[in-house]
């Protein structure tokens, strides 16, 4: 594991400082609404749907002042690019209210709205420590991992748009877009071996799972969208396996395709901060067009159900876009090793266990380590 793509030293000195700001704004009720241990088992759900069991602090509980503190921790933790996207999805929900009033009633207001969006902190913010914080909400679900002040995870990392586009509203078109003409511009031959199945799935193929195994295989239907669903039959044909790919491979592309694959990489990649997205970026260029592929399942015009995925020796990308004949998106950036700062974690516990921690030491006399 190359632990240096996950450095990112500025990035999170103002993830912290900013933290700190709006923890010592709260009041002691906030600060319990949404201070919880880095072991609690909550930080590895991840999951964009609305539910009524959300943990966190929702922005509806702060004030003004400490919304303002909120969407600077958010612009520490994206790039432009990606700040952009989160509010243009948020800002969706308003949308939905208004669309989904005739259906719901006055009920729709409570759970499509633009401050139903929960943040959640786990473990200690200090320095030279390890925690992590949550933004989390309809379409939109941001988890970052802080270890020793000095590496930064920030998978999975997801986006959504329903709808797709509304208005000048089109948060995820560079993804779908993008997408569109990687397979627009491959040959039959090679669209032959892109294309996986004529199916694209109701949600991801590795669903919300907190750790990707070695198969996964999609849910038959999105989660409270049964009007959508697969067979038995699509879902083996839509699995994914890590050490299997399917589609496309990089290297049989053409060099103006691989420029392609790769610049759709980085629209991902560069959703978050600069600092970390360069060094992703980088770890993907220098190990090279043989170690990603490219596959779509589904539809091949926009107005239909479309998927794809694009698989490399870390990372993992996935689009959806299958509910309502394509105007509804999923998309997320995953890291096989490091989604919710995995392994960085369980490196991290190992020193604390075989070295211990001059954050631990520093508050001990030295008496007490002096052989007697």
């Amino acid at each position: 594991m190359t632990a240096a793509c996950y450095e990112a030293p500025d990035t999170i000195r103002r993830m912290l400082f900013t933290t700190w700001a709006l923890l010592y704004s709260m009041d002691p009720g906030q600060r319990r609404e949404c201070e919880f241990p880095m072991a609690d088992p909550g930080r590895l759900d991840w999951d964009f749907i609305p539910k009524p069991d959300r943990t966190g602090i929702p922005l509806w509980r702060l004030s003004a002042h400490q919304r303002t503190l909120v969407h600077s921790l958010l612009a520490a933790g994206l790039s432009e690019q990606g700040y952009t996207q989160t509010l243009q999805i948020m800002a969706m929900e308003n949308i939905l209210r208004e669309r989904e009033t005739p259906i719901f009633g006055v009920v729709a207001g409570d759970f499509r709205s633009s401050d139903q969006y929960f943040l959640a902190f786990f473990g200690r913010p200090g320095f030279e420590d390890t925690w992590g914080w949550r933004f989390l909400g309809h379409h939109v679900s941001l988890s970052y991992t802080i270890v020793e002040q000095r590496w930064l995870t920030a998978t999975p990392f997801n986006l959504g748009a329903q709808p797709a586009t509304a208005g000048v509203l089109a948060p995820l078109a560079p993804e779908e877009d993008r997408g569109f003409a990687l397979l627009g511009s491959l040959t039959e031959q090679q669209r032959n071996r892109a294309v996986i199945h004529t199916v694209a799935p109701a949600d991801y193929a590795t669903r919300q799972v907190p750790f990707i195994g070695r198969v996964e295989y999609p849910d038959s239907i999105d989660l409270g969208i049964p009007w959508y669903s697969i067979t038995e039959a699509d879902r083996e044909a839509l699995k994914f396996s890590k050490d299997e790919p399917k589609g496309v491979r990089g290297s049989d592309l053409s060099a103006e395709q691989g420029d392609a694959l790769v610049d759709l990489v980085a629209t991902y990649l560069r959703r978050a901060p600069e600092e970390l997205a360069r060094k992703q970026l980088d770890r993907v260029e220098r190990e090279g067009l043989a170690n990603l592929w490219f596959c779509w399942a589904g539809g091949q015009e926009r107005g239909t159900p479309h998927y794809y995925r694009i698989q490399g020796s870390h990372l993992l990308i996935e689009f959806d876009n299958a509910i309502d004949n394509g105007n509804h998106i999923h998309s997320v950036w995953r890291d096989y090793r490091n989604d919710l700062g995995h392994d960085l974690l369980a490196e991290h516990y190992e020193r604390e266990r075989t070295t211990g921690h001059h954050l631990a030491t520093r508050l001990r006399s030295s008496v007490a380590d002096r052989p007697r």
